[in-house]
């Protein structure tokens, strides 16, 4: 919602302004200039990047118009998520996870949090390595290793549909210089016209190179901008659920081992330590609730 909102300021900030100063809107309005510009980016997009990055760059992109998914609900679930993990391993074992790792979808621990099970890098992550902690195949050492390892790779490839838009937004602006010298020779070969039609050829031009620069820095930079954003909160997010597991692993109290988990996160979004502590409570209430029903 924001991403549109942004989109509008820009629309009625740029073409609003033209217009109050006089402009005419409809000699803005230049399609070949958009075939131009947009073919050219398009084009060049398709032969910088695999089918991959393609299909993630697209995705991407579509994302953004869904909205920023980690909000403060989102980082309570995921703290009384880890709450309820903890305390169950703690409790009955490792063993009596299973069930719930090998099929989170349908997880009636995992269940809850319907938040976080809708995130699958996050729930990939989680489950993944705690497989390898009900399994016992790593020591304690290795499996902070090994997450490390994922993290970083999940880095890398989150950092590439990011690279490849920013390359698209900075290569818009020389697009629109090609547009703008194309329309100049158009004009250059028509030189024999009255001298308002050539002014109105010389506006047309011009036109590609506005529109190269909007849609590079207005429109297209502002993309990679927000999923640059939403990657670092992930490699966040991922880093608490590192710690967590590290945390019970190494025999924390389960509420010690979520606020550890809590440190990690951005403090801009999650609970403070108050609101964790009334929040586990109520997660122990409720849990000794049903265990008397």
């Amino acid at each position: 919602m924001l991403v549109i909102i942004g989109y509008l300021i820009i629309l009625f900030s740029v073409f609003g302004g033209f217009a109050l100063a006089g402009g005419h809107l409809y000699a803005l309005f230049q399609p070949v200039e958009f075939v131009i510009i947009g073919g050219a980016a398009l084009g060049s997009f398709i032969i910088g990047n695999n089918a991959k990055v393609i299909k993630a760059t697209i995705l991407g992109s579509l994302s953004t118009l869904k909205g920023y998914p980690y909000s403060r609900k989102f980082y309570i679930e995921l703290l009384s998520m880890f709450f309820e993990l903890t305390n169950k391993i703690r409790r009955d074992g490792a063993l009596a996870i299973e069930a719930d790792v090998e099929n989170y979808k349908e997880s009636p621990l995992f269940s809850k949090y319907k938040l976080v099970q809708k995130q699958p890098k996050i729930m990939e992550f989680l489950c993944d390595n705690l497989r390898l902690i009900i399994t016992g195949r790593v020591d304690i050492h290795n499996l902070d290793t090994i997450m490390d390892i994922d993290i970083e790779t999940f880095e890398g490839e989150a950092e590439l549909p990011i690279s490849a838009i920013n390359k698209i937004a900075d290569s818009m602006p020389a697009f629109g210089i090609v547009a703008a010298v194309m329309g100049v020779v158009h004009t250059m070969e028509s030189i024999g016209i009255p001298p308002e039609e050539l002014g109105g050829l010389i506006a047309k031009a011009l036109v590609g190179t506005f529109l190269g620069v909007l849609i590079g820095y207005g429109f297209t930079a502002p993309i990679a901008v927000s999923l640059d954003n939403r990657r670092l909160a992930t490699i966040k997010i991922l880093h608490s659920v590192k710690v967590v597991l590290l945390a019970s692993t190494n025999n924390f109290a389960p509420t010690i081992a979520v606020e550890m988990a809590r440190k990690v996160l951005y403090s801009d979004s999650r609970p403070n330590s108050k609101e964790l502590e009334d929040i586990l409570r109520e997660i122990k209430a409720n849990k000794a609730t049903e265990t008397n029903g």
